[in-house]
């Protein structure tokens, strides 16, 4: 019984009638390991016959049609044992991932740790390491596309309540601004609680600390 092949189809058949050839790929990162040229005999024993009936003539006009025949048996049966040797040659670089089944090489997509392709177990210190550039580089493009006003909007200020219109003329606010526009209104009071100091906002009946009535 002839022993099956176990591989999937992650390669290339470059083979002609000349020869056999065969490039393995990792289905990954596409790495590809490419077979040397193997001469076919039966190629060339075709070959020949062509030349002799093409110089002959008459007397060999029947050379075609055995070149042909040679080529559709021998030739299929030398092409396989040539893939079967081409996948014992490449074999060793690849491994098949437990996990999702794909064929990947060993060099630059297998995590040895794990016992898994790195597309199921990636290495994490390469995932750290790009999702901190990545995150540096989201960093420069809200910096870049923020309007100079609102470049002082620091943590400190999101803090502070801020107005949308002005508590004296109602005049919408179109920034985090200290004066009305309008009216020339204060808009940020600070409010301190007259009994222990801690800083309220403007709005506050009490304070939150000590609950001490704010007196208007």
């Amino acid at each position: 019984m002839v022993e099956k092949l176990e591989f999937v189809r992650n390669y290339d058949d470059l083979s002609t009638e000349r020869g056999f050839q065969f490039e393995f790929y990792c289905d990954r990162c596409g790495t590809t390991f490419r077979t040397e040229f193997q001469a076919s005999m039966t190629g060339t024993v075709s070959d020949l016959l062509g030349t002799a009936s093409t110089i002959f003539g008459g007397i060999f006009g029947t050379a075609r049609d055995v070149s042909e025949r040679v080529r559709s048996s021998s030739w299929q049966q030398s092409r396989d044992q040539a893939f079967r040797a081409a996948v014992t040659e490449v074999k060793p670089e690849f491994i098949q991932c437990p996990h999702c089944i794909r064929w990947v090489c060993r060099k630059n997509c297998w995590n040895m740790k794990k016992g898994l392709c790195k597309e199921c177990a990636p290495d994490l210190g390469v995932e750290m390491a790009a999702a901190q550039a990545n995150r540096s580089v989201e960093e420069v493009w809200a910096h870049a596309a923020m309007a100079e006003e609102d470049k002082k909007l620091d943590v400190k200020e999101w803090r502070t309540p801020i107005r949308a219109t002005c508590p004296n003329c109602e005049a919408a606010l179109p920034a985090n601004v200290k004066f009305c526009p309008e009216c020339g209104t204060k808009i940020q009071t600070v409010l301190h609680c007259s009994e222990c100091g801690t800083k309220m906002n403007p709005d506050a009946k009490f304070c939150p600390d000590c609950g001490h009535k704010v007196a208007k």
